[in-house]
């Protein structure tokens, strides 16, 4: 228990030369994927925190430990690299990776010698910084349970960015490019949910479509596999349908859960409302290799005014 308690650095901190050797060691001892990201010229030299893409809009490609080849004296061979790492020759990079589950990086050049590409790491490595979450959304929700130890366990979830919430969800929502794979997934849920007789509508399939074939960048965090909120899907006066890329979430259906939906009012007396409820998880969709997965709660307990509100401003329509 004593070494996990060793004090790591502060964010802004750069490692000591001690520090250096055992990440240096690290690495030579194999296992490590890294990250590499291009960045402008006059920008690498600063240790920015922040990335400058090329203009000619290079992303950042992971390479697997069998292409990496660590020296002693700080000489990362690339061996075997794709054919898009091929391209950074001769450009500063950033490399990312992760040291006992910390987020570390460091800029250097892509060089070449007889062996082929490679990158040397320099004296001094950075921890990567904590990414600041916007807080003041106009909805968010927690989730929460009871242990058996009699211990609240909270768990926040904010809305996803490439969803409209309270709008009827679309096909259209779903980039071209995936729209082929997401009709793959909701033909094989529309036809598991006419067994169960459990779906609705069906409607709420569409933004779970959509983030289970959505493919976003994998960036290297300050600290590896730290829990993520929940991303909201669809809600409307039935049903909240989440996501979730945390490796260890387990939701399980008929489970119940308690549900809290913050709601910030704009111009309007009354800042904000919150509507409590509780919820049983109806069904839960994952993609082929479990990465993502969604879940769908279905209230079971919730007031008369509040269905009312949640009603109008899902539907668009009067409560009647």
């Amino acid at each position: 228990m004593e070494n996990q308690k060793k004090k790591q650095p502060d964010n802004d901190e750069k490692l000591s030369g001690i520090e250096r050797e055992l990440v240096l060691q690290y690495l030579m001892d194999g296992n490590v994927p890294v990250t590499l990201t291009p960045v402008n010229e006059e920008n690498a030299s600063k240790e920015d925190e922040k990335i400058h893409s090329l203009a000619s809009q290079i992303f950042p490609v992971a390479l697997k430990p069998e292409h990496i080849k660590v020296q002693k004296n700080g000489k990362i061979h690339l061996e075997n690299p794709p054919q898009s790492v091929i391209g950074f020759a001769g450009k500063t990079v950033r490399v990312e990776f992760y040291f006992n589950r910390v987020g570390l990086y460091f800029s250097s050049l892509v060089d070449k010698d007889k062996k082929g590409l490679y990158i040397l790491v320099p004296e001094s490595l950075n921890r990567i910084k904590d990414v600041e979450e916007k807080t003041d959304y106009d909805f968010s929700a927690v989730l929460f349970f009871e242990c058996n130890n009699k211990k609240d366990i909270n768990t926040s979830c904010i809305p996803w960015e490439h969803e409209d919430l309270f709008s009827r969800p679309v096909w259209k929502s779903i980039p071209l490019e995936n729209q082929k794979k997401a009709k793959e997934y909701l033909e094989k849920f529309v036809e598991a949910a006419k067994a169960k007789k459990n779906a609705g509508n069906g409607i709420q399939l569409i933004p779970v479509c959509n983030y289970i074939t959505y493919e976003s960048e994998q960036k290297v965090q300050s600290i590896e596999n730290r829990v993520q909120p929940l991303n909201i899907l669809y809600v409307d006066h039935e049903r909240i349908v989440v996501g979730s890329q945390n490796q260890n979430d387990n939701y399980e259906v008929g489970h119940e859960y308690g549900l809290k939906l913050c709601f910030s009012i704009k111009n309007s007396p009354i800042l904000s409302r919150d509507i409590f409820v509780t919820c049983v998880v109806n069904n839960v969709y994952t993609n082929d290799d479990k990465s993502r997965k969604c879940i769908d709660f279905v209230y079971t307990t919730l007031q008369e005014e509040d269905l009312r509100y949640l009603f109008e401003k899902a539907t668009k329509r009067l409560f009647v």
